[in-house]
């Protein structure tokens, strides 16, 4: 009986493989299915067999047919999922497939810290406003009082789109107050996120873009006190309690007096290093009280308010947060750098 069943097991895998090859579509398949794997097939009958087997002679026949059992299993299947995309061309979807691990993307670190600084102002009532970065040489300059023939106004320094028609990137925020002021009465309480332009040979700590914010306050009292007040609770909400700030002595044409600004170098603790140029600050931006002939320019009474205006780079306040020490690599879209935020 050994012997017989041996013969019929080889006999039997013999004519599945010689059925299947023969197999031309879904349909001669599913017959085959039925002949060879079915409850009643060719398969199931011998199985029916070891019934009648005992000992030793039982269980090797056994492990023949199960091994057989598997191998025709295996290549029913395989058989089946080429017929299946054969006869679905191109849009055939295997759904056994393990399916793809989808990943989630981050926020470039420069928008990440343009969410947190807008927080910032917001949480001590400032709104934010928006401006064109295509102005025209009034905007960005003239109601400004940056008067024709300064340096500021060089070729060197403005990207001109149209020289002609006096059209220009712009090269700071500034331009946004104006169209602010034009349109709303005092109280203002403003800051202007965006985009800036200027003809700079890039290095460790320029760009010839770059993102700067502009912040106007104007009421009646405003003081140069409210403005170092509004600069250092900004700072010590973003960075921390122990930053420091310093203001420095300087000339913009549309504050007056005016200042720079510089934070204290979160990345060396002011040892000194290239981001701070050894100097264990680095410089912000500028600000100042509002110089009365730019109110003239937007129809605010100089002897009624007064107001301050700062601005700050968002890229040199990056490179102190995250310890980046080049700001090119900001725009570099370096794929090691990104996925670190």
């Amino acid at each position: 009986m050994k012997s017989d069943l041996k013969t019929r097991i080889r006999l039997l895998e013999s004519d599945f493989d010689s059925a299947l090859a023969e197999a031309s579509d879904l349909q001669a398949l599913e017959q085959i299915r039925i002949r060879f794997l079915g409850r009643k097939g060719l398969l199931a009958g011998l199985f029916g067999i070891l019934g009648s087997l005992e000992g030793d002679e039982k269980r090797a026949s056994g492990h023949l047919l199960n091994t057989l059992k598997d191998k025709m299993n295996t290549v029913f299947s395989e058989k089946a999922r080429s017929l299946d995309m054969q006869s679905h061309g191109e849009s055939f979807f295997d759904h056994s497939l393990p399916g793809n691990i989808g990943y989630i993307g981050r926020l470039h670190p420069l928008t990440t810290l343009l969410r947190e600084i807008k927080s910032c102002f917001q949480s001590m009532g400032f709104i934010v406003a928006q401006g064109p970065e295509i102005e025209t040489e009034y905007y960005n300059f003239d109601a400004l009082n940056i008067a024709r023939g300064h340096p500021a106004r060089d070729m060197q320094d403005t990207l001109f789109i149209d020289e002609e028609q006096e059209i220009v990137l712009r090269t700071h925020t500034s331009p946004v107050q104006v169209h602010v002021m034009e349109n709303q009465p005092p109280p203002v309480r403003i800051i202007a996120p965006g985009r800036c332009y200027r003809r700079d040979t890039p290095d460790a700590t320029h760009s010839p873009v770059f993102h700067q914010i502009e912040g106007l306050y104007v009421d009646e009292g405003v003081s140069f006190a409210d403005l170092k007040g509004t600069i250092l609770t900004f700072a010590q909400r973003l960075l921390g309690s122990d930053i420091k700030i310093r203001f420095r002595p300087s000339f913009f044409p549309f504050t007056e007096p005016s200042a720079e600004y510089d934070f204290s170098c979160l990345i060396c603790r002011g040892r000194g290093c290239r981001v701070c140029k050894q100097s264990g600050w680095v410089e912000i931006s500028g600000a100042g009280m509002v110089n009365p002939a730019v109110f003239d320019y937007v129809g605010y009474d100089p002897e009624r308010y007064t107001g301050f205006a700062f601005g700050m780079g968002v890229e040199r306040i990056a490179m102190l947060i995250y310890g980046i020490p080049d700001i090119r690599m900001f725009y570099e879209n370096d794929v090691r750098l990104l996925k670190q935020f």
